[in-house]
């Protein structure tokens, strides 16, 4: 690119956009790359204080910021996403779906650490809805060398650095346990809260089963939401550690393989996670889910409703972010909570 006093520049063409502000009003490109500058064009531009212009010069090895911004965007876009019309070099990424947003965190910061180049997402596994944004590519100065990019490139390899896992519907059985509730002596506020929270996916109910504190009834009311054809069975009450605390047993006992019984988080740690034949996640959940806005409870939720198979390392990762401030006014998922 070439700069030139602005009134010489009738006939050449702008190598960026010239954004006009106006507080409270408009911040817009008033004229974009690519325009062909006239006569008239010049008191505006002048106005805008552009005394000098840069003129487009296509140089060998040499990259526009569109056409740098365009690479990255090719190196993070997936499945479910769209682009943004391209704007001052910088492009972003949009949901396309409801889903967990997936970051490959390692290459994003190795891809970030070259000069002159940047990617900000959001955090990784960050729950997200249909139009909202993901990311946003851009590169710093308004030329760049492609070598830089050709780098950017190589981090990346074959696989795109972004995922977007969509929701799959599932049908999930409730079964609640405790003397207290089965014999009448309480009413139940567990099962509310549950179906609550389930309702903000696409579920299917399959009801709520009662059991006593008798470990083979709990094993059995498991079991028929399993013949039922349960994707999901979340058991309440009886997963802390006193002797009458029966649930994580009768879990164990349908044949379930237990990833975690615990998980460093606040509010929740007696949090039990296991799948049974596999892939059907059966879950116990601590008390405090009944009572606390936000638990563990809403961060693993989300990455079963995609399908994500969670380890125990999935877990144990958690712990970098998972205390809960119990903010008198919440606005999770907008907050630390979760966020490594």
């Amino acid at each position: 690119m070439k700069l030139i006093d602005t009134k010489d520049a009738v006939g050449h063409i702008l190598c960026h956009d010239i954004t006009q502000i106006v507080k409270g009003v408009t911040k817009q490109a008033r004229f974009r790359k690519g325009h062909v500058v006239t006569e008239e064009d010049i008191p505006v531009l002048l106005s805008l204080g552009k005394d000098h212009l840069y003129i487009w010069e296509k140089q060998e090895g040499m990259l526009h910021e569109n056409e740098a911004a365009q690479i990255l965007y090719d190196i993070c876009r997936n499945d479910y996403m769209k682009p943004s019309e391209v704007k001052e070099g910088k492009i972003e990424l949009i949901a396309e779906c409801d889903g967990v947003f997936k970051v490959d965190v390692a290459r994003l910061d190795e891809i970030n650490s070259l000069d002159e180049i940047m990617i900000a997402t959001r955090h990784n596994n960050f729950p997200v809805k249909a139009g909202d944004k993901l990311a946003g590519t851009r590169v710093i100065p308004l030329v760049i060398d492609e070598k830089k990019l050709h780098a950017a490139q190589k981090i990346a390899g074959d696989k795109p650095l972004l995922s977007l896992l969509p929701y799959r519907h599932k049908k999930v059985g409730i079964v609640t346990t405790g003397n207290e509730v089965y014999y009448g002596r309480i009413k139940d506020t567990f099962g509310p809260v549950i179906m609550q929270k389930l309702s903000e996916y696409d579920v299917t109910l399959l009801g709520q089963k009662l059991s006593d504190d008798n470990p083979e009834n709990i094993t059995a009311r498991i079991r028929e939401f399993l013949d039922e054809g349960a994707d999901m069975v979340v058991c309440t009450g009886g997963m802390s550690v006193d002797p009458d605390d029966k649930t994580p047993a009768a879990i164990k006992a349908t044949g379930a393989e237990i990833v975690s019984y615990g998980a460093p988080v606040l509010p929740g740690a007696m949090f039990l996670l296991s799948y049974y034949n596999g892939n059907i996640p059966i879950l116990g959940l601590p008390g405090c889910v009944m009572y606390a806005k936000r638990t563990i409870f809403d961060l693993v939720l989300p990455r079963i409703m995609a399908d994500e198979r969670l380890s125990k390392k999935d877990l144990a990762v958690l712990g970098h972010g998972g205390l809960c401030l119990n903010c008198e006014v919440c606005h999770y998922p907008y907050c630390s909570f979760g966020k490594a």
